[in-house]
């Protein structure tokens, strides 16, 4: 499973009026390990930046003058994008923001959505965290994810932190395999062999429950039954059970 986490920064908040991308950071998990492979970019977006945006990122327009636009590197970023389940916090800004770059271009490159799935991590933390901030500091607060460094807004660091933060909101699980050593390998982008077992080996025992465990078991689903319900003792009663 290959995901891109990204994040974009803009020169201001709407493309309807003519804002642009002035940054994109994108980050690759596949199998849930990050592989280092990352995907940086500044660009000129031909018109001044909002002062309000510079103070969240701190890029000016000095700083841009002699990157590319979006059009010199957009072959690059869908290519590295391409067949990917993206991971966005407020999916639909960024999104938004590319769509409109996107078309910018003639058209001849589609929308976002033609090529890549797109999971925004901030539906799924309100799904979560119903009530509670879900920004992305107040993520790292509730999970423990160390942003130390983000003293201002950037793509590729944000990219890099909400990586971290979306592998804990989904269980801190970074591999989907049991095999350390063997995983790691396969989520840096080596296929893991399969392990089979060998055809003479002994059979695995087969320990069944006490009576007196069967009746300790009885008692506690008894119990769950008294102060509610119990599907399993409900499941049991079933006609043609046995």
């Amino acid at each position: 499973m290959r995901q891109i986490v990204l994040d974009t920064e803009t020169t201001g908040l709407e493309p309807s009026q003519g804002h642009r991308i002035i940054e994109i950071g994108c980050v690759e998990l596949v199998n849930r390990r990050h592989t280092r492979r990352s995907f940086h970019q500044y660009l000129q977006p031909d018109r001044e930046i909002d002062e309000g945006a510079i103070e969240v990122h701190g890029i000016t327009n000095e700083f841009l003058t002699d990157k590319p636009r979006f059009a010199d590197v957009a072959e690059d970023f869908l290519k590295f994008i391409s067949g990917a389940e993206l991971v966005i916090h407020n999916a639909p800004f960024d999104v938004g923001f590319i769509n409109h770059e996107l078309s910018l271009l003639g058209g001849g490159q589609g929308r976002l959505e033609d090529h890549c799935t797109v999971l925004d991590t901030l539906e799924l933390a309100r799904r979560l965290h119903p009530g509670q901030k879900n920004n992305l500091d107040a993520l790292c607060r509730r999970y423990e994810v160390d942003n130390s460094n983000r003293e201002l807004h950037g793509a590729l660091l944000d990219a890099e932190i909400l990586a971290d933060v979306y592998l804990h909101m989904t269980g801190g699980q970074t591999s989907l395999t049991l095999e350390g050593r063997e995983a790691e390998q396969a989520g840096q982008g080596g296929a893991q062999a399969i392990r089979r077992l060998a055809a003479d080996r002994p059979p695995l025992p087969v320990l069944r429950a006490s009576t007196t465990e069967c009746e300790a078991h009885r008692r506690y689903l008894e119990t769950l039954a008294a102060a509610g319900s119990c599907a399993w003792l409900e499941l049991e009663s079933l006609p043609g059970d046995s």
